[in-house]
């Protein structure tokens, strides 16, 4: 190999040497994978040094963010460099769930921004060396206002740690980054820092899913969260229905005219008692030849999962996660069977 890389350089070759190279790379695999576990357990030990490092700090933060919201206040987030992409995140995060928050730019503060700032807000300062030029020459214009300083670093003696009237530990044990400079492990715990702190703050406020919902009406979220089960159901011909006494050959031409996958099988009085699908004809097909014949009481499945109308949409997606079903009856407060809710109509109504 020397000896081809000689010729090459003496003939002027590198060229060809380069397209060589390329061309048949080095024939053993390599996995990264080891690597990313390194930088996945690098990481997670972070976030556990950090969480051992929780302390009185953080209830007073939440209580201050309480107190603060309570008065109609609210957390200004600011931070530089990668600690203010961590700061529009958890901002995003805060104002989602009911604390109202906003991002201030350390920078533009300094020329008109300061605007944002009003009388007994909270300001929360991300810095993890604690000592950004930027955000240090913004601490004295923060001063003049009569509010509350929480610092996030990683440093609780730095400039502005000592400036502040919290300080929140995020101190790690090392960075991921193989030369311990790219900010890796830091970030990672100033995010689930301050993800800590919107769910607290959230919970200790009593925030329900209702909330969640009123603040998301566009989204998936929203709409699963603020619809109601009956408000999305198949009704009339597409739910099929039938009663226990027919037959499954009458019960397919009922499927069949419902273009649905299952039955929902009642009484005389007209009360849910078992479903018939397209699964339980297949597992019997292959076992009984009189099947058609028979009387659905024979061959349906009883005590169908089944889902109220007035129920709220999220509910019901809860029940397709957890019980691998294609279809969910919808029943009244009499237990009968009104409607359909098929999994393939979801993501029609933006609920996936």
């Amino acid at each position: 190999m020397l000896i081809f890389v000689y010729e090459c350089l003496r003939q002027n070759r590198l060229s060809f040497l380069i397209e060589s190279a390329s061309l048949h790379p080095h024939s053993a695999a390599v996995s990264h994978v080891s690597e990313a576990r390194k930088i996945f357990a690098i990481e997670l030990a972070a976030l556990k040094a950090v969480r051992a490092q929780l302390d009185c700090a953080f209830d007073q933060a939440v209580e201050l963010i309480i107190s603060t919201l309570r008065q109609r206040g609210k957390i200004i987030v600011v931070g530089i460099g990668k600690s203010g992409n961590i700061g529009h995140k958890i901002s995003a995060t805060l104002t989602s769930t009911g604390s109202t928050s906003v991002v201030l730019n350390s920078v533009d503060a300094l020329h008109g921004d300061l605007g944002l700032i009003n009388d007994g807000d909270v300001i929360l300062a991300l810095s993890y060396s604690g000592e950004s030029d930027e955000l240090l020459s913004l601490l004295p214009a923060l001063r003049r206002f009569p509010v509350k300083l929480i610092s996030m670093t990683g440093s609780p003696k730095s400039s502005l740690a000592r400036h502040s009237d919290i300080v929140l530990n995020v101190r790690v044990p090392r960075e991921a980054c193989p030369f311990n400079l790219a900010p890796t492990s830091s970030t990672t715990a100033m995010l689930v820092m301050g993800d800590a702190l919107a769910m607290t703050v959230l919970s200790a406020r009593g925030f329900k899913q209702q909330d969640f919902a009123r603040l998301h009406p566009s989204g998936a979220i929203g709409r699963a969260m603020l619809l109601r089960v009956g408000e999305i159901m198949r009704t009339g011909p597409r739910n099929a229905v039938a009663t226990h006494d027919l037959t499954v050959k009458e019960a397919l031409l009922v499927i069949t005219r419902a273009k649905s996958g299952s039955l929902s099988v009642v009484n005389p009085r007209g009360k849910l008692v078992g479903v018939f699908t397209d699964g339980d004809f297949r597992r019997h097909m292959a076992t009984d030849e009189h099947l058609l014949n028979r009387q659905l009481r024979a061959v349906m499945t009883r005590h169908p999962i089944s889902i109220r109308d007035d129920a709220l949409a999220a509910e019901a997606l809860k029940i397709f996660n957890e019980r691998n079903i294609d279809e969910l009856i919808v029943v009244n407060s009499r237990r009968e069977p009104v409607g359909l809710v098929d999994l393939q109509d979801l993501p029609k109504l933006k609920l996936m």
